[in-house]
This record gives structure tokens, sequence and C-alpha cells, in this order.
């Protein structure tokens, strides 16, 4: 299929692909708890030719390809939703109040079916293989780790990767990619503060784990303030403290949770580190003590150069160069898909979803909307950027 060929069918077929998306929207679904969404999905894949399968739990993967010799690029999408009440509107919003597409894995989960559609329908051109990856749970940091410890890398061996996210900040029909870090590390952290509790008229017989935690909340500061070399990135986050239960009581315990971002494994494991010895030796030191857990811990998005280059470059022939817009700056939002790119040689693109005649809400806003005509230009994407590299490699075989 020539170049522009890609963004023409892509066109074609999105009626289908926004029925598909409107259908994922209506019926969200949470993390794991996905049997409506797989059912749909592999339902959609079986009409079209494939056979698809289970991989990890409610992880789903189809081939395409793999009629002629060649490499195997991995191309993904996520398909869960967050828990919270829709407030955008839409003719077609959740029917439940208890989980909504305000991020837009339905949006991406919509355009990979489309792209598996004209995959089949080309697939004796394919120089290789394009295996077909639709996730779970990326919204809790643990979808893609869930599949890669299931084996969604072999059988066929993975050689390289590609992802995109929709995002209603950019222009409809934009494209953003990075030739390194594109998406920050996400490491959640919860420190626990164990005191001795009493009456708010006697604290020389407890052991206050407020202001226990207050010091420990101003020692964390420090990391980012004198620890960290000045041209390195690094952010820790304290969201949530919460102690006590009333004006005269000293509570027994403390909590606090947040988070550490940074584009750099060594910078994240220092901090990491320092953050755990600041909280247990401040606590020592006021006779408290301080336990440090990471409950979830999400890899950043690092690009591969070459991978980036040459989907970019295809990308580009089929969507218009215009469309595409190279030496993306990071951005300290987090994406599971670093537990793939710390893999495989990987690239991940923004496509652009804002809205013409409604505001651009940001993702997880509960108002938040996404443009459907972006899709054809995230159908043709997936498509040219796989079929690009597979080509680019059986070129230098």
């Amino acid at each position: 299929m020539p170049d522009m060929e890609y963004l023409k069918r892509a066109t074609e077929i999105n009626p289908e692909v926004i029925a598909n998306r409107r259908y994922l929207h209506q019926h969200p679904e949470l993390a794991f708890d996905l049997d409506n969404t797989v059912r749909f999905v592999k339902e959609k894949l079986t009409e079209m030719g494939y056979a698809p399968a289970d991989c990890g739990d409610h992880g789903v993967v189809a081939l395409a390809g793999g009629r002629k010799p060649g490499k195997c690029i991995l191309i993904r999408a996520d398909m869960d939703a967050l828990p919270m009440k829709e407030e955008s509107g839409l003719e077609f919003s959740s029917l439940t109040d208890s989980a909504a597409h305000t991020c837009g894995h339905d949006t991406h989960t919509a355009m990979l079916l489309g792209a598996a559609k004209l995959l089949k329908e080309m697939e004796d051109e394919i120089p290789g293989t394009v295996k077909l990856m639709f996730q779970p749970a990326e919204e809790m940091g643990t979808g893609a780790e869930n599949m890669l410890k299931a084996g969604v890398l072999e059988n066929p061996h993975v050689d390289a990767s590609f992802g995109i996210h929709i995002f209603a900040a950019v222009p409809a029909g934009v494209l953003v990619y990075a030739n390194g870090p594109m998406l920050s590390s996400c490491d959640v952290f919860e420190i626990t503060v164990k005191g001795k509790g009493g009456h708010g008229s006697m604290p020389n017989d407890t052991v206050d784990p407020i202001m226990v935690g207050a010091h420990i909340l101003t020692a964390l500061e420090s990391i980012n303030s004198r620890e960290i070399a000045p041209d390195s990135f690094g952010v820790l986050t304290v969201g949530c403290f919460q102690s006590g239960s009333k004006f005269n009581i000293i509570p027994d315990t403390a909590f606090m949770t947040g988070t550490i971002r940074t584009f750099d494994s060594e910078v994240r494991e220092f901090m990491k580190k320092r953050l755990t010895e600041l909280a247990e030796g401040t606590a020592r030191a006021y006779r408290a003590e301080a336990t440090v857990s990471f409950p979830t811990q999400i890899c950043a998005v690092i690009t591969d150069k070459d991978v980036a280059r040459i989907v970019g470059e295809s990308v580009a022939a089929a969507v218009g160069a215009p469309r595409v817009i190279g030496n993306f700056k990071p951005i300290a939002g987090s994406e599971d898909f670093g537990y793939i790119t710390s893999e495989v040689p990987s690239t991940f693109f923004g496509l652009g979803g804002c809205p013409t005649d409604y505001p651009a809400y940001p993702q997880h806003s509960p108002n938040i909307r996404f443009n459907e005509d972006a899709f054809p230009v995230g159908v043709a994407a997936y498509v040219s950027g796989a079929i690009g590299w597979l080509q680019s490699q059986a070129k230098e075989a």
C-alpha cells in the first residue's frame, strides 16, 4: 500500500472506528476487570480473521503478517478507564457513574482495532510480523508489567515496539514524538510514621507522629533543592498527609504518600534511597518509627533514537510531514509503556485530539472530550509506523 493510501483507507473506515470507540466509551471498565472490553476486542479481531489470544490478566494479543520472513514489531493500545463519573455531556457518555474513559484509552483501543483491519487487508505484503497488544490496567501502572511476565514479547520475539496516546490539549491530528526521554518514571511512595498517642494536654507522654511527619516532609524537600544536580530532573511530591481524628488527641500514627518522577534511572534510584533514609532517620531522631514502601513503580518512557527516526519518517510520509513533530520536549507525566521501552527499542507518539468547538480539558478531567476527526491519523500512524520499521529492517538484512 503506498504511503498516502494509509490515511485515505483509515479515513474510509473511520465510521467503524468511531462506532467501536463510542461503544467502549459507554461501557468503561477498570484495571484488570475488563471482561466485556476483552470480549468486544476479541470478537472484532475474530471477525477480521485474527486468532486473538489471552496474555496475562485480561490482556489480548493478535498477530498480523508472518507470511514473509522478517522481524516483529509490537504496536500497543491500553483499554482501561478511570474510577470516576463522566461530566462531558456527550450523547454517548459512560452508562455508569463509577467509571469513565477520561484518559482516552477507548480511543486507543478503537484506533488499534482500525489498524488491525488495515493490516489484515494487506497481510500478504507485510515484511515480517506486527504484534497487536491490547493492554489492561495502565492507570494502575501494572498492566504492561503483567503482560511482560506473561510473555508478550515472545512467540514471536518482539524486536521493536510503538505506542500512541491521545492528548486533548494538542491540536487534532498532530503527532509528536521524542528522541530519548518522552515521559517520566513514577514511583508512588507511602510513609507510615508510628509514634505513641495520648491526650493533647500531656504531649510529653507521647511521641507525636504529626510533628515527626512534618519534619520528614521538610527533610524530603532537601532532596530536590540540595541533593540533585541542577542539570538533572527529579520531582518529589507529597500529595497526601493524613493523621488524627480529634482536636485534643495526639494520634498513634501518621501517613503520607506521593510520587517521585525523573527520566534518569540513576537519579530515580538515588531519590528512592534518600527518601527512605531521610524518613527512617528523621523518625528515629524523634523516637518514632517510619516504614517506607513503593507500591507502584513505573519506568520512564525512553524512546530509541533509531526506531523513533524510522517510525517518524514513515508516519510523516503517510499523514503528511506538517502533522508530525519530532524532538518533543519530555513531560513529567507517566505511562506504563515504559516497561516495554525498557525491554526493546521503542518509540511513543502523542496524538492531538483537541476538539474544535469545546474547551481543551486536561487528561482525567470529568469534562474531557476528544476529537474523533483525529482517529484516521492515529490509525494510519500505527500501520505506517509498523510497516515502515519492518521495511527498514528488511532492507538492512
